[in-house]
């Protein structure tokens, strides 16, 4: 029955991924769309090397990893209020993101599909933990924090701890992660130093 908890992503990545929507449409936040391009494709074709080695319910997290960022990206396009100047920084993590996702094409296994997936994946998320940290403000933790949550149910849906389960989950887990901090650590690290210089 702990598989069925993986069901639980499509509410999180509907809530998460519908809020920074809204926030791009009304130009709240300004992503990045380098990293929300290769963050809709890496995913979607995890999705597909995943399904091709048997993988069942713990795909359902990884495709919303990517549906959700497709959606936002075509968003971005078209409010102009979201807009992010990208510099040649984004563009060359942008193409490091695509030619791991050729090198994929070009093998064709899954295993190793799979890890380049999380490597374009993660080049990918390199301008906007950037962004992030230095332009808090023009981010969102929310749908981090979701695609943290729908990516450990993974975890409850694997019956075997194969390497096709497993890695991608975990990926996903350390980005998310990894965002979160960039977005709220500036805000995290004042408050402790205030706190800190207070009692001194």
């Amino acid at each position: 029955m702990l598989e069925y908890l993986v069901l639980l992503t499509i509410p999180l990545a509907i809530y998460g991924g519908g809020s920074y929507l809204r926030d791009t449409i009304t130009g709240r936040v300004k992503p990045n769309k380098v990293s929300w391009l290769m963050w809709a494709v890496a995913p979607l074709i995890a999705v597909v090397a995943e399904i091709s080695k048997g993988v069942t319910w713990a795909v359902l997290p990884v495709f919303m990893s990517g549906f959700v960022p497709l959606c936002i990206f075509i968003a971005s396009l078209f409010s102009k209020k979201s807009y992010w100047k990208l510099t040649v920084f984004d563009y060359l993590c942008g193409l490091f993101s695509a030619l791991a996702l050729i090198l994929w094409l070009i093998t064709k296994e899954a295993n190793v599909a799979i890890i380049f997936a999380i490597l374009s994946d993660g080049f990918a998320a390199i301008p906007t933990l950037k962004k992030a940290w230095n332009n808090p403000e023009t981010e969102s933790w929310m749908p981090y924090f979701t695609g943290l949550l729908g990516a450990t149910t993974s975890f409850a849906a694997m019956q075997h701890w194969t390497f096709s389960n497993y890695a991608f989950p975990i990926y996903l887990v350390s980005v998310d992660l990894s965002l979160i901090f960039s977005v709220l650590g500036r805000r995290i690290l004042a408050k402790i130093f205030l706190s800190f210089k207070k009692e001194v």
